[in-house]
């Protein structure tokens, strides 16, 4: 599901400090791997389970669930993924949503809160704390993301998702001291971090195009392993409804990968793939694989 694309009108953008001191005060946290007494075999592996954890809330939950509503699932487990989804620390989902819907009525031109065409850095994390005309203000969220607005259960989380940050952080605290809390908060969060923001920048600038999209999107191997899945962007950009991004046999994708284990479980239905009909008429090929 996406908003209608609309020409954006003149607008001013403003820095956003808070946004540019968490980013900065996240990362000065993760330097705390390189203190040897905050090191733990235990840590590393908390870390690596919250990452794929948090990792797949964003990619599953996120963005191919509530931004493109590719499949759906019982609502009770739709809100739990988006829970660990928020424990990603990207922001609550409704302005995630709205965001990422944004991006692709605009994709790469005016109104494009993250445009590559303004270079690297920009599309990877300077949109988020530098002047920004084209970020998406809470005014203009019930324009991109309707439906979760509607819900009580997602304005809840989009004023508090924080909180469940700070609770995981205690119980990691609680159970393995300040080396869970660097490992399985700042480092993990870091990793994820840049592994999302990858998708922005990476994977509209580095890798092949298999189609049609009107945009700089690619599809970059190393970011789909470390995006787990969501690096064969250009996939997604030719058809952004399609729950399985890596579509083609070595196109490896996690989070399709999970999807169909959850459809083989009767917890997903409703799972909407491209034909190949779809493919043939975008392909840049004269065939598809």
């Amino acid at each position: 599901m996406s908003a209608q694309p609309i020409d954006p009108p003149t607008r001013i953008g403003k820095r956003d400090y808070v946004a540019g001191t968490v980013i900065a005060v996240i990362h000065i946290g993760a330097l705390g791997i390189f203190v040897p007494a905050l090191f733990s075999w235990s840590a590393v592996a908390v870390a690596v389970g919250l990452y794929l954890a948090t990792g797949m809330g964003i990619t599953l939950g996120y963005h191919r669930l509530l931004t493109h509503r590719s499949f759906e699932v019982w609502k009770p487990l739709e809100y739990a993924i988006a829970i660990v989804g928020a424990l990603a620390l990207q922001g609550g989902p409704i302005d995630w949503v709205a965001t990422h819907r944004a991006h692709h009525a605009h994709s790469d031109k005016d109104g494009d809160p993250h445009d590559a065409h303004r270079g690297m850095p920009w599309a990877h994390l300077e949109w988020m704390f530098r002047t920004n005309a084209y970020r998406v203000a809470p005014s203009e969220r019930p324009r991109w993301a309707p439906d979760l607005i509607k819900s009580p259960f997602y304005r809840a989380l989009e004023q508090y998702n924080v909180f469940a940050q700070l609770a995981l952080a205690v119980v990691l605290f609680l159970i393995g001291g300040w080396s869970w809390v660097v490992w399985g908060i700042f480092a993990r969060l870091v990793f994820t971090y840049h592994c999302t923001w990858l998708v922005n920048s990476a994977s509209h600038a580095v890798g092949y195009r298999t189609f049609k999209t009107g945009d700089r999107s690619t599809n970059n191997w190393w970011v789909g392993i470390l995006a787990l899945g969501e690096g064969w962007h250009n996939n997604h950009h030719a058809f952004p409804f399609s729950a399985r991004h890596g579509l083609r046999w070595f196109e490896f994708d996690a989070t399709w990968l999970t999807i169909r284990l959850l459809r083989a479980l009767r917890l997903a239905r409703n799972v909407r793939i491209p034909t190949r009909e779809m493919m043939a008429r975008l392909s840049l090929k004269t065939t598809t694989e």
